[in-house]
C-alpha cells in the first residue's frame, strides 16, 4: 500500500473495529429506512455503494445512523465482443460501516476468445471518516470514507487448449490483490448535485479479471475516479462517471472506463440503473475499444 494512504489506515481500524463491536445488538435493531431516497447509491460493479464504475463515500442501504441496512443487487455488461455478470450484497451498519460481497463472471463471445470465462470474488470493506454527504449542507467539507476490496481471481476457463488456466501465464504477477481507496462525496441539494472523486491505490488488471501486477509493472499505482451526477427529481438520477486505470500487461493495453447513466428509484425498495458504458481495450487479442449497455437492478432496505 502507497503511503498516501498509509495516515488514513490507523483510523479506519479503530472505526471498523468500534462499529462491529456493536454488532451484538445489531438484531434487536429494525432497520429504520431513515435515509433520503437514492443517498445510499447503487451497488457498482466491485459490489460498493456508489456508481456503476466507482465507490462513493456513502454509505449502502438506507438505514440511518442508529439502524442498519441492506441490499441484493445484479448487474449486466454487454459489449460486442464480451459479457460481465456481476451480483452481490451489501450491508451498511449505522451509516457508518458498509461490508459486501460481489462475484464477477467475465465472458467472451467472439474468436478466439468466445470460450473464454473468467470468474472473481470480491470481499468490501467502507468506512465513513469524516463529514456527511446530505446532512452538512452548510459546509464544504465532503463526507470522507476509506475503502478496502480483496479480490480473488479464480483462474481463466475456455482456454485449456491453448495451456491457459491462470492470469499468471498472461503475464500478471498474482491472482490475488488488494484494492484501497479514499472517496469524498458532497450532495449539493440546492442544485440537485452529486460530486464524487475516488483515489485508488491497485495493482489490478480490468478490475482483476486479469490478475494484478504485469510484466510492465507490479506496484501500486495511484488512479483517479470521478462522478457527477444530477438529480432529476427524488426518484430520478443521470450523470457520468470516470475511472483512470493501470496499465501493468503487455497482453492488454488497457484504458479507462468511462459511462453516462440514469439511475431510476422507485422505491426505497428498489433501483433500476441503465448506462451506456465504454471500457476500452480488452487485451491484444481483440484490440477494439469495448462499449455496450449496462443495465443493474438492486432491491433492499
Amino acid at each position: 500500500m502507497p503511503p498516501i494512504f498509509g495516515h488514513a489506515v490507523q483510523r479506519f481500524a479503530l472505526l471498523l473495529a468500534a462499529s462491529l463491536s456493536t454488532g451484538a445488538a445489531l438484531a434487536q435493531v429494525t432497520p429504520d429506512m431513515g435515509k433520503l431516497t437514492a443517498t445510499g447509491g447503487v451497488s457498482q460493479l466491485e459490489g460498493a455503494g456508489g456508481g456503476g464504475l466507482t465507490p462513493w463515500a456513502l454509505i449502502g442501504g438506507y438505514g440511518s445512523r442508529d439502524s442498519w441496512g441492506a441490499n441484493a443487487y445484479y448487474t449486466r455488461v454487454t459489449t460486442q465482443d464480451y459479457s460481465l455478470d456481476t451480483y452481490g450484497v451489501a450491508v451498511g451498519l449505522f451509516d457508518r460501516v458498509e461490508l459486501s460481497l460481489a462475484t464477477q463472471d467475465f465472458r467472451g463471445s467472439l474468436a478466439p476468445l468466445n470460450d473464454l470465462r473468467i470468474k472473481q470474488d470480491i470481499f468490501g470493506v467502507k468506512v465513513k471518516l469524516i463529514g456527511d454527504a446530505v446532512y452538512d449542507q452548510d459546509s464544504a467539507l465532503p463526507q470522507v470514507a476509506l475503502g478496502v476490496m480483496a479480490k480473488r481471481n479464480k483462474g481463466i476457463g475456455g482456454l485449456g487448449a491453448l495451456g491457459v488456466t491462470k492470469v499468471t501465464q498472461l503475464g500478471a504477477k498474482d491472482d490475488n490483490g488488494v484494492d484501497y481507496y479514499v472517496a469524498a462525496t458532497k450532495i449539493l441539494l440546492d442544485h440537485s448535485l452529486l460530486l464524487n472523486g475516488t483515489l485508488r491505490a491497485t495493482k489490478a488488471n480490468q478490475m482483476g479479471l486479469l490478475g494484478f501486477g504485469g510484466d510492465k509493472g507490479d506496484s501500486y499505482e495511484a488512479r483517479l475516479e470521478v462522478s457527477a451526477a444530477y438529480m432529476i427529481s427524488r426518484k430520478l438520477v443521470a450523470g457520468v462517471e470516470y475511472r483512470m486505470k493501470p496499465r501493468n500487461l503487455g497482453a492488454d493495453n488497457e484504458k479507462a472506463y468511462y459511462d453516462a447513466f440514469v439511475a431510476w428509484f422507485p422505491s426505497k425498495h428498489v433501483s433500476v440503473t441503465a448506462a451506456y458504458a465504454v471500457l476500452g481495450d480488452i487485451t491484444v487479442f481483440n484490440p477494439v475499444r469495448q462499449r455496450g449497455m449496462y443495465l443493474s437492478v438492486q432491491a433492499g432496505f
